[in-house]
């Protein structure tokens, strides 16, 4: 068997520990209330879609580069996973992008109401805390509750979904460079804040050094611009049928892009530069280590993404 083989099947086998946890963690089996059958079936529906959940990978990739057992950081895998779905959910709505197909399915509220999908991603954020409490200590789950909530919130994820709402309507940067740093910063957390915090998390579980979380996050971030921007591209140049959503809607909306700033050759390689930044970032961490290398192929995989 191939190196190429053997990392795929590594790669597919902590794929498969997340979605069986992923699944567990919806089984509302033993609860003594009752639960709305239809709020359940649309969480299922929109967390156990067919998504590649790179997030909860990131934390997995990050305890064991800094020589921790993965398993221990499974319920934080979770737990950035419900975020990132629930936040897809609320983005989808009419009020924000407004989209009908996610991953070539319908988004949650276009297969269940508008009502149920914010019930969704309001219960999926709350239960990714209540993974947060399955960590091996309190203390651990005190720092990353700290971390996830300023990840998520009006700091992070929620905050750059804000002024990106907020740029697409009313815009008066005068210059390139000046437009480009605020999208960057906009990025660094509407998409970059998850990507570094479930890293993060899992370096944090692992008790690793200042040194190897400090390295993991200008990973994170590195890898978040160019996964932005290769996204951008997607819309752009991308085929419908393969991404699995509406494309050409960032121009439709006169929606601030990469592409639309920089043009797609400049856009590309800024994607490429990104990519070689988060790789050399991880330079402190043994070249040896199999995860690792599914790491940097992961990155360089952004290049020429075609979903």
């Amino acid at each position: 068997m191939s190196e190429t083989d053997l990392l795929q099947d590594r790669l597919e086998q902590m794929r498969g520990d997340v979605e069986l946890a992923l699944c567990g963690a919806l089984d509302f089996g033993d609860v003594k209330v009752a639960i709305s059958e239809r709020l359940i079936d649309a969480m299922r529906y929109s967390l156990l879609g067919s998504g590649k959940r790179l997030r909860p990978l990131f934390v997995l990739f990050g305890n064991i580069l800094c020589g921790g057992n993965y398993t221990d950081a499974i319920p934080a895998a979770c737990s950035v996973e419900m975020v990132h779905a629930y936040s897809l959910v609320h983005d989808d709505l009419p009020a924000m992008d407004d989209d009908d197909l996610r991953r070539g399915r319908l988004t949650c509220h276009k297969r269940f109401d508008e009502a149920t999908a914010i019930l969704v991603g309001d219960a999926l954020l709350a239960l990714a805390f209540e993974e947060l409490g399955k960590l091996p200590s309190l203390e651990i789950v005190g720092i990353c509750c700290k971390e996830l909530a300023n990840a998520a919130g009006a700091t992070g994820l929620v905050g750059g979904q804000m002024d990106d709402v907020a740029n697409e309507k009313n815009l008066n940067v005068k210059t390139e460079k000046a437009s480009i740093d605020l999208l960057e910063q906009i990025h660094l957390r509407k998409t970059g804040a998850l990507i570094r915090v479930a890293l993060r998390l899992g370096a944090i579980i692992a008790k690793a050094t200042k040194e190897q979380i400090n390295a993991l996050d200008e990973y994170g971030k590195n890898f978040g611009l160019a996964f932005q921007i290769t996204d951008d591209l997607l819309d752009e140049l991308g085929n419908e049928k393969t991404v699995g959503k509406r494309l050409h809607k960032d121009k439709e909306m006169n929606k601030w892009t990469y592409p639309a700033l920089l043009g797609i050759k400049k856009s590309q390689d800024e994607a490429k530069k990104y990519v070689n930044n988060a790789i050399n970032a991880l330079n402190i961490f043994d070249n040896n280590i199999t995860e690792k290398k599914i790491l940097i192929k992961i990155t360089k995989d952004l290049i020429g993404r075609e979903k």
